[in-house]
């Protein structure tokens, strides 16, 4: 457990895991090497990832961000985002003859793949996911007739299925393990022989940083988590470690968005970030509560995450074509010596920001 903060000091605890997960790491790579080999324009459906820095970063490099595929110039370059596209999204694509670049997370696009199976084996199936996120209105468009959205417990007792005993559940990604558990329990009280996925929906970076923050959580009087409000996973973690025991906890896109009153009192701060946060938010962070007073900096380690996902195919390919190793090696972020917080993977770009 982390030491108990000297009499005279104050300190902040930083969580690891935190910070981009592979999925993430993999989306935003492929927007930086897709601009990089082809250049402007490359068009990107919807924010790669649901982080407003990196969002504008990406957009200052030339990267042209749409809501829509239809607003893409027929033949042009498009890079779908980690949150995944429905069969509908890549069939418009196909008609408007665009060059497509699919970042979908490949946890992401297993669920697909669960989503596929069970329709074709003909269960209802039980989406627990927040209507109107692009992950979830993806996995829903891969089978339509036979999803239901169950966005919390108060949706179980009006789920209606054709037959009882052939229900099965998945989920979105990036929810609250805690949370998504306490449904299907519900659901399962509805119906006792409810199919479980064959693996974990939720990925293992959302729950990584989830057990982090729970640990830090119970030592914290404030937990500040880096993150977008558009982000699932960084609201979740923001939900838990409330839930753990913070004394108080927030949500900041950036640092000048620290509020001095959050800490009027507090001793500990606990510092995370959401899976599609660069380090160096977090950094920001964690240097403006040093100008706070908060000299001591502890890491509180949960896991080393180790794992890498390669570029899209058709892109690996183009930039072999050009004599470009496609995948850099992958070395996971950590937390340094205590006073000071490092991060292994490199610089050079958003991707890799130290």
């Amino acid at each position: 457990m982390p030491s108990a903060p000297s009499p005279e000091g104050k300190r902040i605890l930083v969580a690891t895991p935190r910070g981009y997960c592979a999925g993430v790491d993999r989306a935003v790579d492929a927007v930086e090497k897709a601009l990089k080999l082809y250049g402007t324009p490359v068009y990107v459906r919807k924010e790669i990832v649901h982080n407003k820095f990196v969002v504008e970063t990406l957009s200052a490099r030339g990267a042209i961000f749409v809501d829509d595929t239809d607003e893409v110039p027929e033949g042009a370059r498009v890079v779908f985002s980690a949150h995944g596209v429905s069969p509908e999204v890549h069939e418009q694509a196909e008609r408007r003859q665009l060059q497509t670049i699919d970042a979908t997370c490949p946890l992401v696009t297993k669920v697909h793949k669960q989503a596929v199976r069970f329709a074709g084996e003909d269960y209802d199936i039980l989406l627990i996911g927040h209507t109107g996120h692009e992950e979830v209105e993806g996995t829903y468009g891969e089978a339509p007739s036979h999803i239901q959205i169950v966005n919390g417990p108060e949706d179980v007792a009006t789920v209606q299925v054709r037959d009882p005993d052939r229900v099965a559940w998945i989920s979105q990604t990036t929810l609250s393990v805690d949370e998504t558990m306490a449904i299907v329990r519900a659901l399962r009280e509805r119906f006792p022989n409810l199919i479980d996925p064959p693996s974990d929906n939720i990925c293992y970076a959302t729950q990584n940083r989830q057990v982090a923050v729970k640990k830090m959580a119970p030592e914290s009087d404030v937990v500040i988590t880096v993150g977008s409000a558009n982000s699932s996973n960084s609201v979740r973690l923001m939900e838990v470690a409330l839930e753990a025991g913070a004394g108080a906890s927030y949500r900041v896109d950036k640092a000048d968005e620290l509020q001095t009153e959050w800490f009027e009192g507090a001793r500990t701060v606990g510092v995370t970030s959401g899976a599609s946060v660069p380090e160096i938010l977090v950094r920001d962070v964690v240097e403006a509560l040093k100008r706070m007073g908060y000299t001591e900096v502890i890491p509180v380690t949960t896991v080393q995450e180790d794992v890498h996902f390669s570029l899209p195919k058709n892109l690996r390919a183009d930039l072999k074509a050009v004599g470009v190793e496609p995948d850099r090696p992958h070395r996971t972020r950590s937390v340094g010596e205590r006073g000071r917080v490092s991060n292994a993977r490199g610089t050079g770009n958003i991707a890799r920001e130290s």
